[in-house]
């Protein structure tokens, strides 16, 4: 009987990452699967931007450059588990990055931490255990913004929709001198006030501050020019 041959082990980078066809139909699935259920997007918009979070997090840190690239590739593939289904999406998210980066050849040591970035980026069961998994948890937490919105009808918009469409402009800045992370919006009143944006997004702020801890930063949050730390 003929074994199984393993594919030689390679570094793999965020590029090798998005020059995987099978990856990013995967991706343009999720994205799919969510549009139908009314979420905001999920696709390749959404795990760029906060896999660019992640590595700024990452590097104003000072960690070294290849665990950052794993960060990167954690925060791509961190919601490709919404595949299958919204619910527990991280876990089935973390075996479906499993499969990929084993067969593409990433050693069982890099992929480990990874898959615990992805099993826990999400407020109802998961919890920061890495500076890479608190990187990402900021970095998809903080992306809210009108370009989310994927409903074309404002007139049927849920209060997510609204949210979301409302913030013009976000961003994350990390203070080294103080040991702070802000995550700064815009918010165009005239769709959603600030408080309801506390009414969906408290829980994931409060993971943020979470995270931020973690590496011994505070987060605050700045709406309208206004620090509501």
């Amino acid at each position: 009987m003929i074994e199984p041959t393993q594919p030689p082990e390679k570094r793999l980078t965020l590029k090798d990452i998005k020059a995987n066809p099978k990856i990013m139909t995967m991706i343009d699935g999720a994205n799919e699967l969510l549009n139908s259920m009314g979420y905001t997007e999920h696709g390749h918009r959404h795990v760029g931007i906060v896999s660019g979070i992640t590595k700024h997090i990452m590097e104003t840190l000072g960690m070294p450059e290849r665990e950052i690239e794993l960060g990167q590739i954690a925060a791509y593939l961190h919601d490709i588990g919404n595949v299958i289904n919204r619910h527990d999406h991280p876990i089935s998210g973390a075996n479906i990055a499993f499969t990929f980066l084993n067969e593409m050849g990433m050693p069982t040591a890099e992929i480990a931490p990874i898959l615990g970035a992805i099993g826990n980026h999400e407020e109802l069961a998961g919890t920061p255990i890495s500076v890479m998994s608190a990187a990402l948890i900021i970095g998809d937490k903080s992306d809210v913004h009108r370009s989310r919105v994927q409903n074309p009808m404002m007139e049927t918009f849920d209060i997510h929709d609204r949210v979301n469409y409302a913030v013009t402009k976000s961003r994350v800045e990390m203070h080294t001198d103080t040991k702070t992370i802000q995550l700064v919006l815009e918010i165009d009143s005239q769709f959603a006030s600030v408080m309801e944006y506390f009414e969906i997004f408290l829980s994931r702020m409060v993971m943020c501050r979470k995270a931020s801890q973690l590496f011994g930063y505070n987060f605050s949050l700045v709406a309208n020019g206004t620090n509501l730390e």
